[in-house]
């Protein structure tokens, strides 16, 4: 394993993995370009020190070639932001002209990868009627065509950078299996060194109080993240749609909020555990519901364990709020994965927002925040707080499944 600053990249071509994977509008425009401006650091890196660049990534989930998911609608931005003009390979299995002719201070815009089911290493196009027998076959001849598909891709460099951090959850051909081709030559970009740096920040090297937030709507997807923080923390606040399950868990009365009734048992086993190993955990104690779930429905503040049948939360209230800021800047580690209400509708944003500039009031006292999942990013970004918290993660599923304490395979394969 090698480090950006100190390999040297004179006439060398580095082939770069970054998470490209911005929003466009229906004319092709790029809605928000934070993952590629995050990515140049790295990027004129390899510029300044006299390398040329293959940059590569996917762009959505398509299931063949579909015009509307190619790189090539970036290509012109990609550019603009790099200030150099970048060629495009508009099939990145046969690139091998335009890599080969690529000089110092020069960079290639390889296709979008997942053009190719070999990068996810997946079949695709299968009948829903297929054998078990007839699956397993393609998930074999898909396995061996990755093989070739990987090496074509390290076929192009001398070197290799990773730098998407969201997509080093997934075992792809790009981000984990070319990295075996690059045994002395293979390294982090500087948006993964953060990334990883941030992690180790709350799960290793936090100093405490440590306050964990962790919301979003369901139980079901954050409970191994609860289960992996809950003896690292002091604190554990546990918001929106999933905060009802674990009221309901304690008998409340919950109306017709969100809840996994399913998960009442481990929802119990959390609490239990909690109170076993002298951990806080702090619920919304207020909340704010309506009668259907619409921005513009009438709303009223009800104690959360006391929510009249018919109605269901959609924020917490002004006193759920009020004591989680108390529990925040009295930190010094604070991690925030999920909003704490219907972020998505202005009128049940408030609870998020509060989190976010709470988040920057305690960095400003000199706690380490680091927020991460797409809800809470929206927030502090929408609310100018982005530059206020310690560190804000670029990767949602990523970050989730670092928190849940697994091993990245795009991580594992630099530092194999």
């Amino acid at each position: 394993m090698q480090h950006i600053d100190t390999y040297d990249f004179t006439g060398k071509k580095a082939i770069v993995r970054v998470d490209f994977n911005v929003p466009l509008d229906e004319n092709f425009n790029i809605t928000d370009d934070t993952r590629i401006v995050r990515a140049m650091p790295t990027l004129k890196k390899v510029l300044e020190k006299g390398g040329s660049l293959i940059i590569m990534s996917h762009l959505g989930r398509p299931k063949k070639v579909d015009p509307k998911f190619s790189l090539s609608h970036i290509v012109d931005h990609v550019s603009e932001c790099l200030g150099v003009p970048v060629k495009f390979a508009p099939d990145c299995q046969k690139a091998d002209e335009l890599a080969a002719a690529l000089k110092p201070g020069e960079a290639l815009l390889l296709e979008n990868l997942r053009y190719y089911a070999e990068e996810e290493g997946k079949p695709r196009g299968l009948a829903e009627d297929v054998s078990d027998e007839e699956k397993a076959a393609a998930k074999k001849a898909v396995k061996e065509s990755q093989k070739a598909f990987t090496a074509k891709l390290a076929s192009y460099a001398d070197c290799y950078i990773n730098d998407a951090f969201g997509t080093a959850h997934r075992a792809h051909a790009s981000t984990a299996l070319i990295a075996a081709y690059f045994p002395n030559d293979k390294m982090f970009g500087y948006l993964m060194e953060g990334e990883i740096k941030a992690i180790d920040a709350v799960l290793k090297n936090a100093k405490h109080p440590f306050t964990a937030i962790i919301g979003g709507s369901k139980v079901s997807s954050k409970l191994a993240v609860l289960e992996n923080l809950l003896p690292k923390v002091d604190n554990l606040i546990i918001g929106g749609g999933m905060g009802y399950t674990f009221i309901k868990a304690q008998g409340g009365k919950i109306g017709n909020s969100l809840h996994e009734d399913e998960l009442i048992p481990q929802a119990t086993e959390i609490l239990a555990k909690a109170k076993e190993l002298g951990k806080n955990v702090y619920l919304s104690v207020q909340t704010r519901v309506t009668e259907s779930f619409d921005n513009d429905a009438p709303s009223k503040l009800v104690p959360s364990h006391e929510i009249p049948e018919g109605w269901e939360g959609m924020d917490c209230g002004p006193e759920s709020s009020k004591i989680w800021r108390e529990v925040i800047l009295g930190s010094k580690t604070v991690l925030w994965n999920g909003p704490v209400g219907v972020f998505e509708m202005p009128n049940f944003a408030k609870g998020t927002l509060d989190i976010a500039k709470d988040l920057a009031d305690a960095t400003a006292a000199g706690a380490y925040t680091l927020v991460g999942g797409g809800d809470s990013v929206a927030a502090v970004t929408q609310m100018g707080f982005a530059e206020k918290v310690s560190y804000v993660s670029t990767g949602g599923g990523a970050m989730l499944e670092a928190i849940e304490g697994k091993d990245l395979p795009g991580i594992a394969a630099i530092r194999d």
